[in-house]
């Protein structure tokens, strides 16, 4: 157990209460509480926009053992809402490490509990879904933390893009040779740099740029980031989407690939305990290929809302059938639900990058 730490506890809304120790900030946040089936790359996790308003539980025993470094992270900040781990490594021993994990989530004011049983927790989870919390190093009173976890507001028609999108829009490859908008709801760098490692000048939108705006920059290409909580919690969003739709190659990204669901009048819903980790099967349903794949969403696009709409479903989940990729070739778009940039996770799906490069290089 780390040295000098203090007492916390996460309390659920239905009551179930967790006890540990705070190796890093301390404070009190609420947020929804998932787990990360990953074995490494806490580092991107940490900083991936995606998780804003979620605490997020690691299913590997041991965190923190390579420490941090300034290359790897996702975005400018940590978004995770808090940290829970079965045991942290007070020890960083890595050539690129440059601090530990503890003093990292310290800088950062974020809440980190060990010692917790997280293998309890996961299973908690799963059993009975995601659902709100607590985390506290400051109150003991777990009838009163319970009680604060049920009134927060959670992620369901909550509006989370609007506190990860830019500020403003800027411009990364200047002279490359595929001019790709891309729509930030809380894009990751990596996805960045795969765009700009195949020579692509990159102009990224805030969220709520009007779809007006984008094409009239005349892009030969448009990305839709990834992004956290509920797509139909931010319309502005999908609206935009919608009215781009035919006019320039279109290439989605998880909640990217949800806005299209929603822009093609389809439906979205709330995953039980939603997908979070890198060792997701998904199957091609063109060749049959399967891949493993990179996740972080806890909703989903309904199959059976877009029975009726010019969307073939290209992908499926192989651990419970849901759709993990669309396309429609009228409407010059395809999508998958999870992250074939990785950071972390497997490159099985890196080749999606190329399929958008090659829709824009034969778009009349």
């Amino acid at each position: 157990m780390y040295k000098n730490s203090k007492k916390a506890i996460i309390a659920l809304e239905d009551g179930r209460v967790f006890e540990g120790y705070s190796f890093a900030a301390d404070g009190e946040r609420c947020g929804e509480v998932v787990f990360n089936t990953s074995l490494s790359g806490y580092q991107e996790i940490l900083t991936d926009p995606s998780y804003k308003g979620q605490m997020v539980v690691m299913t590997y025993p041991l965190i923190g053992n390579y420490g941090v470094n300034h290359d790897d992270t996702e975005s400018g900040e940590i978004s995770v809402e808090s940290f829970i781990v079965k045991e942290y490594s007070s020890i960083a021993s890595n050539w690129r490490s440059e601090k530990t994990l503890a003093d990292y989530l310290k800088e950062n004011g974020i809440i980190g509990i060990e010692d917790i049983d997280t293998r309890a927790l996961t299973r908690h989870i799963r059993t009975q879904g995601a659902m709100k919390a607590v985390v506290s190093t400051m109150d003991t009173d777990v009838k009163r933390l319970v009680e604060k976890a049920r009134a927060s507001k959670g992620l369901v028609g909550v509006d989370m893009v609007r506190e990860v999108t830019c500020g403003e829009q800027f411009k990364l490859n200047e002279g490359g040779e595929f001019k790709v908008a891309v729509l930030d709801c809380g894009v990751k760098s990596n996805i960045l740099r795969h765009l700009v490692s195949r020579n692509c000048e990159l102009t990224v939108y805030p969220a709520d740029t009007s779809a007006e705006t984008v094409l009239g920059d005349d892009p030969d290409g448009i990305f839709l980031s990834n992004g956290p909580g509920d797509p139909a919690g931010a319309p502005y969003v999908y609206e935009n989407v919608k009215k781009m739709l035919g006019k320039k190659p279109v290439f989605g990204i998880c909640l990217g690939h949800q806005m299209l669901g929603l822009a093609m009048e389809g439906e979205t819903y709330k995953l039980k305990f939603g997908h979070h980790g890198g060792n997701q099967p998904v199957k091609d349903l063109s060749t049959g290929k399967v891949s493993i794949t990179a996740q972080n969403h806890g909703f989903c696009v309904d199959v059976d809302s877009l029975k009726s709409k010019n969307v073939k479903i290209t992908h499926i989940n192989l651990n419970d059938n849901t759709v993990e990729g669309m396309e429609s070739a009228e409407l010059k778009f395809f999508s998958v639900q999870f992250h074939p940039e990785a950071g972390p996770g497997p490159n099985d799906a890196v080749y999606l990058f190329d399929r958008f490069i090659d829709m824009m290089r034969k778009d009349p």
